[in-house]
């Protein structure tokens, strides 16, 4: 076998593997979506339960506590003194999306007494 024909095998191996690498990155970058909107999230949940505590508005604190840009994908539900809070990743296939949709509770804890 001459060196030409070790090149050309070479480049025949990169490029049957290139599929494979592009998965793995698409991988890498859908779970990575996955944990922020996880971690946004939770903040935003967080700052829902806080306005509880502090007697404002749960939505608008949750949604203040959103990135511009999340705002639209998420979902924000107050259920007592729960707050949930849903966040949709931008990924460029819908069904992937939905399927890593992050959710996250936040409690303010027992009623106050009076």
């Amino acid at each position: 076998m001459t060196a030409a024909d070790e090149t050309g095998q070479a480049t025949v191996e990169v490029v049957a593997l290139l599929p494979l690498l592009l998965v793995a990155a698409l991988t890498a970058a859908a779970l990575l979506a996955a944990h922020a909107a996880h971690e946004q999230a939770g903040q935003a949940a967080q700052a829902g339960a806080m306005a509880l505590l502090q007697g404002t508005d749960p939505r608008a604190a949750a949604r203040r506590a959103l990135p511009p840009a999340v705002r639209r994908r998420a979902a924000v539900a107050v259920r007592g003194r729960r707050v949930t809070v849903r966040v949709r990743p931008r990924l460029p296939v819908d069904a992937v999306s939905a399927a890593m949709t992050a959710e996250v509770d936040a409690d303010a804890g027992p009623e106050p007494s009076p």
